[in-house]
């Protein structure tokens, strides 16, 4: 399955290298010299990485063809995307593909039905899962003592119901 593995952002600097949000847990094996990943839109790639650097904690990717910062400013919010096999076991049972996790309905541990995961939010604390609750949007911080239970084969999360957590305004 093709999933995104990051979004390309801003251009650094004048020889068209590109700062990278990354959206792997792998980035090692996403991105190397010589990696090709497919894009979305797909009439940008593939694109074959040439170059790979942290600078002050950000990645920065260079492409083959991409010389120059007018070049690069044309890939910025092009999704990259790897062929990712979603089904294979996982060293850590608490790593899940985002698309594992889109449509899954939530419930309390009580088995109340909150509503469907649309979307996973990535943010520096912790991942919160987007939840349409009667068509509003429920935020939930995606972390064990919220989250105890995710069933991704019959696609059920279960949350701990707490005061003010389920409420949509």
């Amino acid at each position: 399955m093709l999933l995104t593995v990051a979004r390309i952002g801003r251009v650094h600097g004048v020889l068209g290298e590109v700062t990278i949000e990354v959206r792997t847990d792998e980035p090692d094996e996403r991105f190397f010299v010589g990696s090709v990943l497919a894009t979305e839109p797909a009439s940008f790639g593939p694109l074959t990485i040439s170059s790979v650097r942290d600078h002050n904690g950000i990645l920065l990717l260079g492409f083959n063809g991409i010389k120059d910062r007018n070049s690069a400013e044309k890939l910025r919010d092009v999704l990259l995307v790897a062929d990712v096999d979603v089904d294979a076991q996982s060293e850590d049972e608490d790593d899940f593909h985002i698309q594992q996790l889109l449509g899954c309905r939530v419930v309390t541990e009580a088995g109340v039905e909150v509503g469907l995961v649309t979307d996973v939010v990535p943010l520096p604390g912790q991942d919160l899962l987007a939840i349409d609750r009667a068509g509003k949007e429920l935020l939930i911080p995606f972390v064990r003592a919220i989250v105890p239970q995710v069933d991704v084969k019959n696609k059920v999360i279960t949350v701990v119901e707490q005061e003010g957590l389920l409420d949509v305004e």
